[in-house]
């Protein structure tokens, strides 16, 4: 009876990748025998009687289409997404993308706010909900989604240093933004720091100046294939996150985690 070649999907893509990146000690899990039986990883005995795992020549050929079809797939503003998250995974921060948080404002920064957006519908940069904040009057609560959100990888809470990276990788966008001072009020509302990072025209120009954007927020820049600072951030002391930050956290999870978590398997 011939063999079934199994379906590889994301998870599969994401093992061979860490495996690749490891010394290739194995699990022992089915996504580790679906692999050895797709012939992208093979086994590797030691002198001593141990086992290791090393990627096929055709696993080196799979990881690369994957990567091949993925960088095809992003947008510009999805790979300048990426591209903010993994730098500051590699800095050694915890990281997150598509976060939704609830941000207590002031009733007149909102007025005049986007509409919360409905289930299923597209989500809004910072969506009004108009719910009243308790203990707090003339507050109410918005949405606010940062392109990306991080903290710092301590064990002490005063330490997080959270800070958001909003991406714009188009002048209109970002001028449009500049507009919607309760948006970056709810940014600054959850973090030590708010960036503007920005991406470049069809000539290869930043889409913006520093100085058009606001000084209560730092300002970087892409140039060719680098990030580079072109302002830095004012940045304050919180002192702890809000438990419902907190819960949205634990929910997601990282979605880029610092490079040594690839040794995990290990």
């Amino acid at each position: 009876m011939d063999a079934i070649a199994p379906a590889l999907t994301r998870r599969h893509h994401q093992r061979l990748r860490e495996i690749y990146r490891s010394a290739g000690w194995p699990c022992h899990d089915m996504l580790e025998v679906e692999l050895l039986a797709a012939g992208l990883l093979e086994r590797r005995p030691s002198p001593g009687g141990f086992e290791s795992l090393r990627v096929t020549e055709a696993g080196i050929q799979r990881l690369a289409e994957v990567f091949s079809q993925n960088k095809a797939a992003r947008s510009p503003h999805e790979a300048l997404v990426e591209r903010v998250a993994t730098a500051m995974a590699q800095s050694g921060r915890l990281t997150w993308r598509g976060l939704a948080l609830r941000v207590p404002l002031p009733r007149e920064l909102l007025d005049g706010g986007e509409p919360a957006t409905q289930p299923g519908g597209p989500q809004q940069a910072c969506a009004f909900e108009g719910e009243a904040v308790s203990g707090a009057p003339g507050h109410a609560w918005c949405v606010a989604c940062p392109d990306v959100f991080s903290v710092r990888h301590t064990t002490v809470e005063a330490y997080l240093e959270p800070v958001v990276h909003e991406i714009k990788v188009s002048r209109a966008d970002l001028l449009g933004d500049l507009r919607k001072p309760a948006k970056r009020a709810a940014y600054l509302g959850l973090a030590s720091a708010c960036w503007y990072v920005l991406g470049q025209d069809a000539r290869g120009r930043p889409i913006a100046a520093p100085e058009e954007v606001p000084a209560e927020c730092g300002v970087m820049q892409l140039e060719g294939e680098r990030l580079v600072v072109a302002r830095e951030a004012p940045r304050r002391a919180i002192e702890r996150l809000p438990f419902h930050v907190w819960m949205a956290l634990a929910r997601s999870g990282p979605a880029v985690r610092p490079q040594d978590d690839a040794q995990s398997l290990l």
